[in-house]
């Protein structure tokens, strides 16, 4: 077993590694950049040390990080998600420094990164994947003699993205004109590549993704999957575990192509298959080899604790369960708190919390770095806080969703709190007939109450009146 952990990320995954590390008895190490001093990961690790004063330089240097993992006598580095988690050449340096990734080979990193690769070894495995470009497009003459051949819309994606960016739809060659320049210009600041490939655009499917397990003993498994169809912008939202909208044939079909996926790649520990459904059609659309910020509902409704497992895996110890072992109950949702501002086009809204109450209570479990008196940097992602619910059905997971959102206090920003009960409470979410194109269909839910709770605004004055007398 490992005895040592690095981990090279921040905030509430830090903190979730953390958890999972005093668990079984391993000693866990964070960095830390200076806008990061007083956070949370860093109080709760074991040992802590600064990576210096550019906020965002420190998480992205890849021999800083396991220089110091050596230094401090680490055996092993979590890299969470972001950042280097999806960086073959950081798990290279690690491999070649004696330090366990805990991930998947640089190989399959690299392999599974680059979307045309990707494609090429879904396609051999036969695994079903979009129409599209068999490699990276030459230039924008290819690309439009393509697009006409399998017809608009379709998507033109950089080959090494990610995260939603560097992606554009283009419903005409004049779009398609239009929209090259731009890709490539964003996949080279964002990626460093300039590669990009074109793919048909599968309108208004649903976004469906199967978590997966696998050991070096040539075991896979797959926990079920989750459906991520409430996004805004290719961002995610709102996630659901297992998908309330498959049938029992479908969910079985889309769990054995995700195996099939990960043993084509012969694919080490957790990550996650992604697909896109379209009546009963499934199409491959990308591999995440990390573990996923929505990996949380999945632990609810099977019980399996996925960082464990990734811990355990990079040990060199075989999956704990068997495929035959690995059930689910019930439905989980996860909400993504993010601090932006939905009545303003999302904009962030960064700032000091003035008052944070997590909600609690049966099915509720929240994953943060947040607390009172924490001031949320401007640097990094704006999600704050994950909460999730879950309940034996589907219309009791929604019921307790809007509890806990209810439940929630947290003041001195703004946050996507009160979006998220407006979905809750719209007649399609609530019959489970939704699909990706459900947030731009409804722009109503953006324009809810501005009033506060009464409880809302006697806290905010009692916390403005103890502020000002230091209670």
């Amino acid at each position: 077993m490992l005895k040592k952990i690095l981990i090279a990320n921040r905030g509430e995954i830090a903190v979730r590694i953390i958890r999972a590390c005093s668990e079984m008895g391993i000693t866990s190490v964070a960095i830390y950049t200076e806008p990061d001093r007083y956070g949370l990961h860093v109080k709760r690790a074991d040992e802590s040390y600064s990576l210096g004063d550019d906020p965002i330089a420190g998480y992205l240097n890849p021999r800083a990080i396991v220089s110091l993992a050596k230094q401090t006598g680490c055996d092993a580095i979590h890299p969470g998600y972001g950042f280097l988690s999806e960086n073959a050449d950081f798990a290279k340096l690690c491999e070649e420094q004696g330090i366990q990734f805990i991930g998947p080979k640089s190989s399959v990193i690299n392999n599974m990164g680059d979307k045309t690769q990707a494609r090429d070894s879904m396609r051999a495995a036969g695994v079903p994947i979009t129409p599209g470009s068999d490699g990276n497009l030459k230039d924008l003459a290819e690309a439009l003699e393509l697009a006409e051949t399998i017809g608009y819309p379709v998507m033109l994606k950089a080959t090494s993205g990610g995260g939603g960016r560097g992606i554009r739809r283009c419903d005409s060659a004049a779009e398609l004109t239009t929209q090259y320049p731009r890709v490539i210009s964003e996949a080279t600041k964002a990626f460093g590549s300039a590669e990009v490939f074109l793919e048909k655009c599968i309108v208004n499917p649903k976004h469906i993704e199967v978590q997966i397990l696998g050991d070096s003993h040539g075991n896979v498994v797959h926990l079920y999957e989750r459906d991520c169809s409430i996004q805004r912008r290719n961002q995610k939202l709102i996630e659901i575990a297992p998908s309330p909208q498959l049938t029992p044939e479908q969910r079985s079909y889309i769990g054995d192509l995700a195996v099939k996926a990960a043993q084509a790649v012969s694919y080490e520990n957790a990550g996650t298959v992604e697909f896109l459904l379209t009546g009963n059609q499934v199409y491959f659309m990308e591999m995440n080899t990390r573990v996923q910020v929505e990996h949380t509902i999945t632990e609810q409704i099977t019980g399996v604790d996925i960082v464990r497992e990734q811990i355990q895996i990079a040990s060199g110890m075989p999956l704990t369960y068997r495929q035959e072992d690995i059930q689910f109950r019930g439905f989980a949702l996860q909400f993504r708190i993010n601090a932006e501002d939905p009545k303003n086009d999302f904009l962030p809204s960064f700032g000091r919390i003035s008052h944070y109450y997590a909600p609690g209570g049966p099915g509720v479990r929240v994953d943060t770095a947040i607390y009172t008196g924490y001031e949320i940097p401007p640097y990094y992602d704006s999600m704050c806080l994950k909460l999730v619910v879950w309940a034996l059905n589907w219309d009791d997971v929604i019921q307790r969703g809007k509890r806990a959102l209810d439940d929630m206090r947290l003041q001195g920003i703004t946050t996507t709190t009160e979006y998220y009960k407006q979905i809750l409470d719209h007649k399609d979410f609530k019959a489970a007939e939704f699909n990706t194109s459900f947030v731009p269909d409804h722009p109503e839910l953006l324009k809810y109450s501005e009033k506060a709770r009464p409880a809302e605004m006697a806290l905010a004055i009692a916390t403005a009146i103890a502020a000002h007398t230091g209670w």
